[in-house]
């Protein structure tokens, strides 16, 4: 019976480098399944398991199956662990960037703009629409208006508010955005 070489250079190889070949072909495995830098990982951990349990098998022809059957159970335990962590379904932060509590340089643009043909506007029109807006925007109701502007009646100055939003609008340029 003959011994190949292969056969009489596992044989001769001492407990470090059957383990140093071992990691190598474990992280080749590895690697092609999954990223390098846990390739690594993974072969440590199954390093360990082979030292901890299986320390009396010896053989390279017996520890790189036992080695390999070692790996893809522990590649399916940190698959299975991915799946429950939600890893999958995460996004890259880079890909979608949080905004800031700032506002955004064009919306402060088109609110200055818009302010300031909201202002020459209100410039523009006359004393009436003017006196109307001023109490509304310091949050007066409609009855207080009519009593602070002397109208008879509560629906003239729903006509007036009318007529002023109109004109005002018109003024704009027919829309109230830029």
């Amino acid at each position: 019976m003959e011994i190949s070489s292969t056969q009489m250079g596992a044989a001769d190889l001492t407990r470090s480098e059957v383990l140093a070949r071992l990691r190598e072909r474990i992280v080749a495995f590895a690697a092609s399944r999954y990223a390098r830098e846990g390739a690594e990982d993974l072969a440590q951990e199954v390093l360990v398991v082979i030292h901890e349990k299986y320390g009396h098998v010896e053989r390279l022809e017996d520890l790189v199956p036992l080695s390999l059957q070692i790996l893809r159970f522990k590649l399916f335990a940190q698959r299975r662990k991915s799946v429950r962590h939600g890893e999958y379904t995460q996004v890259s932060v880079d890909e979608y960037p949080l905004h800031g509590d700032a506002p955004d340089p064009e919306e402060m643009a088109s609110r200055k703009e818009t302010l300031e043909k909201l202002t020459k506007a209100i410039a523009r029109m006359g004393q009436r629409c003017q006196e109307l807006f001023r109490h509304k925007l310091t949050g007066k109701s409609f009855p207080e208006i009519q009593v602070l502007m002397g109208a008879e009646a509560l629906n003239t100055i729903y006509t007036w508010d009318h007529r002023c939003r109109k004109q005002l609008l018109e003024w704009m340029g027919g829309r109230w955005e830029p």
